[in-house]
């Protein structure tokens, strides 16, 4: 195994466990080699490798193929386009890149994979044959582009990626991946990712199912496919790529365009439900034990890898290794992240009061009552307001205040909904209008405009 001087931020238990998962896998999945970063705090504070040579463990910087860990980088791009006005993601796809056949896609639909393309490009396996083979993108898209209708489902699509990266050339003015470096792996520093492999690499290997026999696979330029699976890259590059879609980057992307990629947008199948599973904006989306984890996996032949990030507990896993098939590294990354999450659990912030406090926010906070459901209305060091409900359970918001006296929420059910104070004539808070429903002081105040209005003789017993 090899280790990093930043191993001494982890305790030595919890380094011999991330040792332990990884050697277990390596061992369990008959990986030729298997190696895995953990980032806490925006940092890699571990890297551990095993190798079936032994002395030749695979350091940070040995490259490995990512496949679809790939399409994030795209959807980056994407994302960059749409927040400098470029596009909106609610663009069919004709607006910007006429005459492929597929037009009324959407740009989101492509990104979430909810356009109804077929999974594969037609004709052969093109992860184990030359690009030249689909040189338009025409020949990726095939006479028969669609599977579904556009919109209705989640459909994972590599011919859907292709588009985006050449949606991307098309606005760019340049190729996928000059665009690709110049954006974003120069100003994040990922010096050892790119399209093509430059020593040291891993080779890729297809394992014997039934011997323990090793067949090398080819390493074939996608061409075309390039943005749903062309990229290499290290523990050490996706351990900073892992840190940015947590964090954001203003030279790249900021905090709320990664969280929006974080953030569901497609619907989600039976199975995928029952699975805790989902998919974003370029980005997977899965519960596991209890913990939400983003990211995304990749595999082509001879590689897979996953990278793994819980938000909450700002911690990420990287995990890459040279087989077709074997070790689960997506399980593999969920548990090293669990393991360094329940090992050394994330250390609050210090609880800080607000700087200052305006009073007629403050009059807002406290008991309300929607109907007879009891909700507080909690005013947060971070200028936000709180809707919570007193039961434990029912909708539940945040809302940013909009600068004009009303306030907009951020999750749930009024995530874009208004709150706002109707005050009387004399200035005194009659209710809240939260997306048009009425919150008052008491249940069914008949002071207040409750639609419907209120009995007469009030609250009564049985007679």
């Amino acid at each position: 195994m090899t280790t990093s001087a930043s191993h001494a931020e982890l305790l030595p238990a919890t380094r011999r466990a991330l040792l332990h998962r990884i050697a277990v896998a390596q061992a369990e999945g008959r990986a030729p080699s298997l190696t895995a970063a953990v980032v806490r705090g925006g940092k890699a504070v571990w890297h551990g490798a095993r190798s079936c040579v032994e002395g030749n463990e695979p350091d940070e910087n040995v490259q490995y193929r990512i496949g679809s860990i790939t399409k994030t980088f795209t959807a980056v791009l994407v994302l960059r386009l749409r927040d400098e006005g470029l596009l909106d993601l609610g663009d069919p796809l004709e607006k910007h890149l006429p005459g492929t056949g597929v037009g009324e896609v959407t740009v989101a639909g492509l990104l979430a994979h909810t356009g109804g393309l077929a999974a594969e490009s037609p004709g052969p396996w093109w992860e184990r044959t030359d690009g030249e083979l689909r040189p338009e993108l025409a020949d990726v898209l095939g006479e028969q582009p669609f599977r579904h209708p556009v919109g209705r489902r989640f459909h994972y699509s590599n011919p859907g990626y292709t588009v985006l990266g050449t949606l991307v050339e098309r606005l760019r003015g340049a190729p996928w991946e000059d665009v690709l470096r110049q954006e974003v792996l120069v100003p994040l520093g990922l010096d050892r990712t790119g399209g093509r492999p430059t020593a040291p690499h891993a080779g890729g290997w297809a394992v014997h199912p039934w011997a323990d026999a090793l067949l090398p696979e080819p390493a074939q330029d996608l061409g075309r496919m390039a943005p749903a699976g062309q990229l290499w890259s290290t523990t050490a590059d996706l351990a900073k790529f892992a840190a940015f879609l947590a964090h954001g980057d203003d030279r790249v992307l900021c905090a709320r365009s990664v969280r929006e990629m974080r953030t569901p947008a497609a619907p989600s199948e039976a199975a995928d439900v029952a699975e805790g599973a989902a998919y974003g904006l370029g980005m997977q989306i899965q519960h596991r034990d209890g913990r939400l984890l983003v990211g995304h996996s990749g595999s082509l032949p001879g590689f897979l890898a996953n990278l793994a990030i819980s938000v909450e507990d700002d911690v990420a896993a990287v995990v890459l290794a040279n087989c077709t098939s074997g070790p689960l590294t997506a399980t593999v990354g969920a548990d090293l992240v669990r393991i360094v999450a329940e090992a050394e659990p994330r250390i609050p912030e210090p609880w800080r009061p607000l700087r200052e406090v305006d009073p007629a926010v403050l009059e807002l906070t406290g008991q309300w009552y929607w109907g007879t459901y009891g909700f507080g209305l909690r005013l947060t060091a971070d200028g936000l307001l709180s809707l919570e409900p007193l039961s434990g359970r029912g909708r539940r918001s945040r809302f940013r205040a909009n600068g004009d006296g009303g306030w907009t929420g951020l999750e749930g059910y009024y995530a874009g909904e208004s709150l706002r104070a109707v005050r009387r004539p004399d200035g005194s808070v009659s209710h809240l209008d939260v997306g048009s429903f009425v919150f008052t002081r008491q249940p069914y105040d008949e002071h207040a405009p409750v639609p419907g209005g209120v009995d007469a003789e009030g609250w009564r017993g049985i007679r």
